[in-house]
């Protein structure tokens, strides 16, 4: 018989172990050495979980009487406590920060629909989640005061495992809140805190608040399995990334809108200090704007201080101040989009938000630019235009994201678009190897290598070129053997599962070599990550796999979506070729990959091996767990390896991406790329032995990575940067945008938009006109006069600049700068005005310049904000933008 309901039923912690509770619900332990140890000694005999909370709930009433009477125990306890109390109570980076005179937010609120913050908390499927996780416990070890908000999934994402013929299985556990290292967030009547968001037809859709103690940093995750709702509104928050497009519609609305009542009830019960700064990891999360507009717009809001009754222009004004917003795609297709109908009926009459003309909504996220679709409302539009700051992930996705966006901002060229770049880092304490860690610590110190890895700030460790080389390479073994013991015992599992008998697994005994060059690839499995590409030429890579000399394994591992069946098909193919008992003891696909499964496989693999698409990779920061391990990267110049790669700390996968090549010619060509590095460069590198009978060179590369290299791929790196960058900055125009300067700007950028189709550059010259084509000298200045036509607006409202730059064969200025120029006479009786300037010549070669007018404010973050510009037309006098060649 099957149960019908099933809880945990958790014995009594004995008086002296009842800190125990405390320590199990904060998810510091996931990162914490000490703590995890003093969990693990609870029930020595067993194989450690990985979870403090379960360890609790197993352990018998006899086991936590004995160890009340265990006086090293309880010492171990006294001081994981003292530590923890230390940790969350003392002054850290932040802190010190606005000791020193910064100006920083009071509280950072941090939306994302993932975060992986540790395998007993499975509400993560990959890249995003983990980043998210990361730059909570970042946060927490920084000081920073942010609160992170999510949904919880009552399924999380899938388990998977494989059909006999290798195919793709999912599974989905039921997750129950109170066997995870959750808390209720209580009400003042100490019943469990509610949000609620109104659904058409007078239904509505309500969610407990769960909170995760991330260190210092509270997570509160929404959870819609509310015995009130309706039972399709209970299943809301089913799955991560699951349903159909009206189910994530609402799980959206609920993460957005939701996620920030439960903000404000949050802040109210604890007296946390109210966010200053909105921060939407990705899209998903956007409809937290139009939250806040509503409230700014509703007059004396009992939750929410500044409400003055504000317009909705104004109040997007300020909103747009505080908030900032991170692209985590490169691909229009990885954008979540709905059906205008679909939201216009969750926003009309009777729905959320009922005092915000739904045309205005609508109006946020519609593909209004050339290329867009016009019925289809777009999140990360949404993002964009509620969001004064946004960034990308890596300064080459950076780039990727100005051009794709372009269209919002038309007139200016993709390098002006307003969006930044904050390369994403990794969390060293929980993704570095407690061997790795002790191998510093023996070098340097337990606190300074828990500093170094935590809060960073240093550009090189320079303390690694003192570890001898037969250390880092005995640790470099060690690792590698534990990650042989880990694969086959996983491979044992899996097979088991596919229906293998224990008698026909003997083979798996001899799956990997301890002292086999090991190369790791492990991640998602959409298409352009290309998990295949290693098969183009099988032969070839068979060749490698049984080198009689040098030869290679590979560890692969990876989930497709659910619903990606060509996905499958690619996991299929890796899986059938593993399964060769020709090779089989040299590759093989590992299912279920998750944070348990990495922490094992980053350590132990020599070479990560990264080769997606190129540009399509925004960030990629399994490479990073891995170099911050001692292992050496074989990537393609994609996301983060584009802007620190060097030939020190791993090898370039050379790429055809830019040509008219089709699809499998241009796999050909990188496929053979990467064999021949492999075989040529890899390979004899790891064997080649030096006078002591070590690989040198090979130690060298990995002494590299981690001295020049780890200090760049911190989260303690990140989050600084997004401090200093983006959250200050926003805090600082927050403040500055009071009600009142909230209407004045509405009111300004209201006027400049009815006034812009009035402008015009009427005339332009140089004090020596210079015929297309002529040469001109370098160093010398010539000066530059203009005039324009400003209608009903005046200088202060507009900047007039002269644009140069290099020219490119089709006549466009690439390389640009710009410098304004000056009013010196007007508005004549024809309302123009005359400007003049320098026009330096200060480059060599083909050589240009133009005009144009901008709007100009002490709030415009920059000129392209109102995505408006005026340049000379073609008949613009006979100087107009002039060439020199």
């Amino acid at each position: 018989m099957k149960a019908i309901r099933r809880f945990t039923v958790r014995p009594v912690l004995p008086e002296p172990l009842r800190p125990l509770a405390d320590l199990a619900r904060n998810l510091r332990w996931s990162w914490h050495t000490e703590t995890r140890e003093l969990f693990e000694l609870i029930e020595p005999d067993e194989q450690w979980t990985g979870d403090p909370v379960k360890v609790l709930g197993a352990a018998s009433a006899a086991r936590l009487a004995e160890l009340a009477d265990d006086q090293r125990f309880l010492r171990r306890l006294d001081a994981a406590v003292a530590d923890l109390r230390g940790y969350m109570e003392g002054e850290r980076w932040y802190q010190e920060q606005g000791a020193q005179g910064a100006e920083l937010p009071a509280a950072i609120a941090y939306f994302s629909p993932e975060f992986g913050i540790t395998g007993a908390l499975p509400q993560y499927s990959g890249g995003l989640g983990i980043l998210a996780g990361d730059h909570l416990k970042a946060a927490s070890d920084l000081g920073v005061p942010l609160i992170g908000v999510g949904l919880l999934y009552r399924h999380g994402y899938f388990r998977q495992s494989l059909s006999r013929d290798g195919w793709q299985q999912e599974h989905y556990p039921v997750l129950d809140p109170n066997e995870l290292p959750l808390t209720p967030l209580r009400d003042t009547g100490n019943g469990h805190a509610q949000v609620a968001l109104a659904l058409p037809g007078g239904r509505s859709l309500r969610a407990h608040i769960w909170l995760a103690q991330v260190g210092r940093v509270p997570l509160l995750l929404l959870d819609s399995d509310v015995e009130e709702n309706d039972f399709g509104e209970r299943d809301i928050t089913d799955r991560l990334y699951g349903g159909g497009s009206e189910h994530r519609l609402l799980q959206e609305m609920l993460l957005g809108i939701g996620g920030v009542r439960a903000v404000r009830t949050y802040c109210r019960l604890t007296g946390h200090p109210a966010p200053e700064v909105f921060h939407t990891n990705e899209g998903h999360a956007g409809f937290l704007g139009l939250e806040r507009i509503r409230e700014l717009a509703a007059a004396d809001d009992a939750d929410h201080g500044d409400g003055d009754g504000m317009d909705f222009d104004s109040a997007l004004e300020a909103v747009r101040a505080g908030t900032v917003f991170t692209t985590h795609t490169p691909v229009p297709a990885g954008i979540d989009r709905f059906d205008r109908e679909l939201v216009a009926r969750h926003f009309g009459e009777g729905a959320e938000l009922p005092g915000i003309d739904v045309g205005r909504v609508l109006q946020l996220g519609m593909e209004t630019y050339p290329g867009g679709e016009p019925n289809r409302f777009n999140m990360a539009v949404m993002g964009l235009r509620l969001g004064r700051r946004a960034n990308g992930v890596s300064v080459l996705h950076g780039k990727v994201s100005r051009e794709m966006f372009a269209g919002l901002w038309p007139g200016f060229d993709p390098d002006e678009v307003p969006i930044a770049s904050v390369t994403n880092g990794v969390h060293a304490p929980t993704w570095v190897a407690p061997e790795v860690f002790r191998l510093g610590a023996r070098q340097i110190g337990a606190r300074r290598t828990e500093d170094a890895l935590s809060v960073g700030g240093s550009e090189r460790w320079d303390a690694v070129a003192d570890i001898p080389d037969d250390q880092i390479w005995e640790l470099r073994r060690e690792l590698r053997g534990q990650l042989v013991r880990e694969v086959r015992a996983r491979l044992a599992d899996s097979w088991r599962q596919r229906g293998a008998h224990s008698a026909e697994l003997g083979w798996v005994e001899g799956v990997l070599d301890p002292e086999v060059l090991t190369i790791g690839f492990a991640r998602r499995v959409p298409s352009y990550k290309r998990l295949t590409l290693m098969l183009r030429d099988r032969d070839r890579l068979m060749e490698l796999l049984l080198h009689p000399e040098r030869p290679i394994q590979i560890v692969v591992a990876g989930k497709a979506h659910p619903a990606d069946d060509g996905g499958k098909r690619l996991v299929q193919e890796l899986v059938r070729f593993a399964d060769d008992p020709r090779v089989r003891h040299r590759i093989v696909f590992l299912p279920d990959y998750g944070m348990k499964m990495a922490q094992k496989l980053y350590p132990g693999c020599d070479v990560w091996l990264n080769n997606p698409l190129r540009p399509l990779e925004a960030c990629g920061t399994s490479g990073m767990k891995a170099a911050l391990n001692g292992c050496l990267n074989l990537s393609v110049l994609d996301g983060w390896w584009d802007e620190w790669f060097e030939p020190d700390f791993g090898w370039a996968i050379p790429t055809a991406d830019g040509g008219a090549l089709d699809e499998d010619r241009r796999d050909d060509l990188e496929a053979a790329a990467l064999y021949d590095l492999l075989e040529q460069r890899v390979a004899p590198r790891f064997y080649e032995r030096g006078a002591g009978g070590l690989p040198d060179r090979w130690i060298e590369m990995v002494r590299r990575t981690l001295t020049s290299l780890g200090p760049k791929l911190l989260a303690g790196r990140m989050v600084r940067e997004y401090v200093e960058q983006l959250y200050a900055p926003a805090a600082h125009a927050h403040r500055a945008l009071d009600p009142s300067t909230a209407r004045d700007l509405a009111a300004w950028k209201s006027r400049i938009r009815g006034a812009w189709p009035y402008l015009a550059v009427d005339h332009v010259e140089t004090a020596a006109p210079a015929a297309p084509g002529s040469v001109a000298e370098l160093g010398s200045t010539l000066a530059l006069r203009v005039r324009v036509q400003l209608g009903d607006l005046g200088p202060d409202d507009v900047e007039v600049q002269v644009v140069t730059g290099r020219v490119d064969s089709d006549d466009r200025l690439v390389d640009t700068a710009s410098l304004p120029l000056k009013p010196t006479s007007g508005p004549d009786l024809e309302g123009r005005w005359v400007y003049e300037g320098p026009l330096a010549l200060d480059r060599t070669g083909p050589f240009g310049y133009t005009v144009r007018i901008l709007p100009t404010h002490r709030h415009l973050e920059s000129g392209a904000d109102l995505g408006l510009v005026t340049v000379p037309s073609e008949l613009t006098g006979e100087g107009a933008g002039v060439l020199m060649r």
